[in-house]
């Protein structure tokens, strides 16, 4: 099969021949149709990722064809259209028993802890846990669009930050998950500030709901999103992950409101300062989200499937596998709008 791989961090990655993977007892193997190109796959292969072993063949934001089952496979049969979480559990231990397969304590995040997705099979584990089903409303690249980013953010302000309508919410990075993240509280009827330093990406936040956008390069976000919010959100978001929009997204809440966590934060920034004293004072919560569990999908499809969200709309092209390396090259300048798919 056809697979984009790197033999070293921060080396070339080219498109190869490579031997293509077979099911484990409990597993499958997809055909892969869609893929998305995520920053976490820029960061494994700048080698921020302690997980990964060399060579190396990176993607995680899946969608496609089950192409043959494990003998002990019960739910699902060649041919199933799917995706997959991006962090899958076993099934079995504690964790995985009470409902949150997403915090397995035996994870395995295909593109990370085995091959993932730029390429033309991939190997899933534990599939009767770990598989979605797709609506055929759903297509391939929209599904891959949910990727990590559009499933963490849906996890992000539903679960953890418990998001209702009429509430504010600022996102501070409008990326691929600050776009999600707009789509979905506009989709559950919250009010939203749009803040980055790119009026490009505004004006894409906007398009898609946001209420006021924030050109952080020009103004004071925290004073702008507690003056448009009428004295602070009750949500925010760091969907970038920096000091500056760490503290700005804890900065703008209100009293009791509710940071959430989303952007990755690599190297010193894992040790990053927050103001403990206003989160004291004002009684703010603070969560973290890792990915979401198969179970959560069917409510996220059911807000697709009746158009108050539309992941679809987030994708800014189309790539072949061919152009694979020089996207996600590209991913470490934040450059582009949208989301990045492979489609094979």
């Amino acid at each position: 099969m056809k697979a984009a791989i790197y033999r070293a961090f921060s080396g070339p990655i080219s498109v190869e021949d490579v031997e293509q993977p077979e099911a484990d007892e409990h597993g499958v193997v997809l055909e892969v149709r869609a893929n998305g190109v995520c920053r976490s796959d820029w960061h494994a292969w700048a080698g921020h990722d302690a997980t990964i072993q060399l060579p190396h063949v990176p993607g995680h934001e899946m969608a496609g064809i089950v192409a043959s089952v494990g003998a002990g496979v019960e739910r699902w049969q060649v041919g199933d259209r799917v995706t997959v979480p991006f962090s899958c559990g076993c099934g079995t231990c504690d964790t995985c028993t009470s409902g949150h397969t997403n915090l397995c304590e035996r994870e395995y995040q295909p593109g990370f802890s085995g091959w993932g997705a730029f390429a033309e099979f991939v190997a899933v584990p534990w599939a009767d846990v770990n598989l979605v089903g797709l609506p055929e409303s759903i297509g391939f690249v929209a599904a891959a669009s949910l990727g990590c980013r559009f499933m963490t953010a849906y996890q992000g302000l539903t679960d953890r930050g418990r998001l209702q309508e009429g509430e504010w919410i600022a996102v501070h990075g409008v990326g691929g998950v600050g776009l999600s993240a707009v789509q979905i509280a506009v989709g559950v009827g919250a009010k939203v500030v749009a803040v980055d330093i790119d009026a490009g990406k505004l004006a894409l936040a906007e398009s898609l709901g946001a209420s006021v956008l924030v050109n952080a390069s020009e103004e004071d976000p925290v004073r702008s999103v507690r003056a448009a919010s009428g004295g602070g959100a009750h949500v925010s978001v760091d969907a970038l992950g920096s000091e500056v929009t760490v503290q700005n997204s804890i900065r703008c809440l209100r009293r009791r409101g509710r940071h959430v966590q989303i952007g990755l934060v690599i190297g010193e920034g894992q040790n990053l300062p927050i103001p403990l004293s206003r989160v004291i004072s004002l009684e703010l919560e603070i969560y973290g989200t890792h990915g979401m569990a198969a179970r959560r999908y069917s409510e996220m499809f059911e807000l697709i499937e009746r158009g108050a969200v539309r992941p679809d709309r987030l994708v800014g092209r189309t790539i072949t596998l061919d152009e694979a390396p020089a996207a996600l090259e590209m991913m470490g300048s934040f450059g582009g709008a949208g989301v990045t798919v492979i489609e094979l």
